[in-house]
């Protein structure tokens, strides 16, 4: 491939790795569940989202390939890149969201992407990132997380790391709230120095790591037994997540200004959530414990540097 900026390669690549990752999940699904998919096509574009639900492991889980083309970039984009505003543009992406159905297992997130904007030598970058949300935590999920996370900043060097998890803190964060979303992970947007080739050889490393450090967490806590205290938990704190994704989230926003299906912007809401008014746990819980420990900004491998 040149170092020509082009979007069949990128397309070729997000159809392919969500195959991947829609197999890796059923893999771990003791029941019947499966994926469904869907097609949407217009020229020149395509959406496949897949969603399984009411699975014995994954409750729901939305993994979603779009290509796009449009005739102006929505405002979601343009607010960062005024210089683009009016401009017709493409996009290629992979979305996905993972709620488990066990409370110990914790909820992931992943989007890739890439943006051409403009159609004589088009303005591109890629975007995206991975995250861990936590009900109860773990500090060895969270040091496997972070050290996949590290391993797959490697093309970019070791700068890319420390300055994608620093954006990921910030970026998953709601203030409303006072609060991070969970323990982070790595986000990145606006990326396009070193070149194309360089910047798809790093989407590529991220949507490959996805699966590395999800799919072992999540098999080593889907069969952990649980009760009615640790789901009522799990769906308060996913009325969090719900929050977030409504109210900050930026691939909503794009979405549903962008024209984009409703039902496949708004699959990554979780199946169940609840809210309680001025609730605090007990001090000394398991649940105190996740505000206490996980859900602080933290050097998960402090020790390994």
């Amino acid at each position: 491939m040149s170092g020509r900026a082009e979007i069949a390669p990128v397309r070729a690549f997000l159809l392919e790795l969500q195959d991947r990752i829609c197999a890796g999940l059923e893999a771990e699904e003791t029941g019947a569940a499966r994926f469904r998919e869907e097609r949407f096509e217009a020229p020149g574009g395509l959406a496949r989202p897949r969603v399984l639900e009411g699975g014995e492991v994954i409750e729901k889980s939305a993994v979603h390939f779009s290509h796009t083309l449009g005739k102006e970039l929505p405002a979601a984009a343009s607010a960062r890149r005024p210089e683009l505003a009016g401009r017709r543009y493409e996009a290629v992406s992979v979305s996905l969201i993972v709620h488990p159905r066990n409370p110990y297992a914790p909820t992931s997130h992943m989007n890739v992407r890439c943006f051409l904007a403009g159609a004589d030598e088009p303005i591109w970058w890629f975007g995206g990132g991975f995250d861990l949300t936590p009900y109860y935590g773990f500090e060895e999920d969270a040091v496997h997380w972070h050290r996949t996370a590290r391993a797959a900043c490697e093309p970019l060097g070791p700068d890319a790391w420390p300055r994608f998890k620093k954006a990921c803190d910030e970026y998953f964060y709601l203030p409303h709230r006072g609060e991070p979303r969970g323990v982070g992970g790595i986000f990145f947007d606006d990326l396009d120095a070193g070149g194309f080739e360089r910047c798809f050889a790093f989407l590529r490393s991220v949507g490959e790591h996805y699966a590395l450090g999800y799919l072992p967490i999540l098999r080593r806590r889907k069969a952990t037994p649980y009760g009615s205290r640790e789901r009522e938990f799990q769906l308060y704190r996913r009325g969090r997540y719900a929050e977030f994704n409504l109210v900050y989230d930026r691939g909503t926003r794009f979405g549903l200004q962008s024209g984009g299906r409703v039902e496949s912007i708004l699959a990554s809401m979780p199946p169940l959530a609840a809210w309680r008014y001025d609730w605090r746990p007990e001090p000394g819980t398991p649940e105190a414990r996740l505000y206490e420990v996980f859900l602080r900004p933290r050097d998960w491998l402090e020790a390994e540097r």
